[in-house]
């Protein structure tokens, strides 16, 4: 194969990388035609989500408290199984201040009952496998699931607090702590 060729090879595999990048790992576009992450202040979208003896829960029936909205990539995978077990073995905390907590992932409902099961937790999962609910927060979806970002929402259903990238094991105390001066 000459120079030219593979260069001209080497120049369409890499603008086909960017493509796969841009599209892939570029900024959300919601709903309602913004850009991005709901900011602070913006309204939360309504997350359903299925709770222990598989009730549903959805983020407006818990208005009057501060909850906590946080996406995840997967059921099982090592960062996510320390996150929500960092929610889980806080939860009496959460609790104690009236703090109620969503997690959301692709998965399916079925996963999300395995996983809740395997890991004790206490707090309702949603299932958004269509990306609606990842769609109107502005959180990204790559392959391999939603980016880790978390939203505090306030009594009155209001973005108090954007976290774009966490440490899973040690976000849950954080929350909790902003959590606290929403009181």
């Amino acid at each position: 194969m000459s120079s030219r060729r593979r260069l001209g090879l080497v120049a369409l595999v890499l603008a086909l990388a960017g493509g796969v990048y841009f599209v892939g790992c570029g900024q959300a576009k919601r709903p309602d035609g913004g850009d991005g992450l709901l900011l602070e202040g913006a309204s939360a979208p309504d997350v359903a989500a299925r709770g222990e003896g598989d009730v549903d829960v959805r983020l407006s029936q818990m208005r009057g408290h501060p909850v906590v909205v946080y996406f995840y990539p997967a059921d099982g995978t090592p960062g996510c199984v320390k996150e929500a077990c960092a929610f889980r073995d806080t939860w009496a905390k959460f609790e104690a201040a009236k703090v109620g907590v969503i997690g959301v992932s692709s998965n399916s409902l079925a996963s999300h009952k395995t996983f809740r099961a395997e890991e004790h937790l206490p707090f309702p999962l949603a299932s958004d496998e269509n990306g609606n609910i990842g769609a109107a927060y502005g959180v990204t979806k790559k392959l391999w699931g939603y980016d880790r970002v978390t939203f505090l929402v306030d009594k009155d259903g209001k973005i108090a607090k954007v976290w774009p990238s966490v440490d899973p094991a040690i976000h849950a105390v954080e929350v909790l702590a902003e959590a606290a001066r929403l009181k």
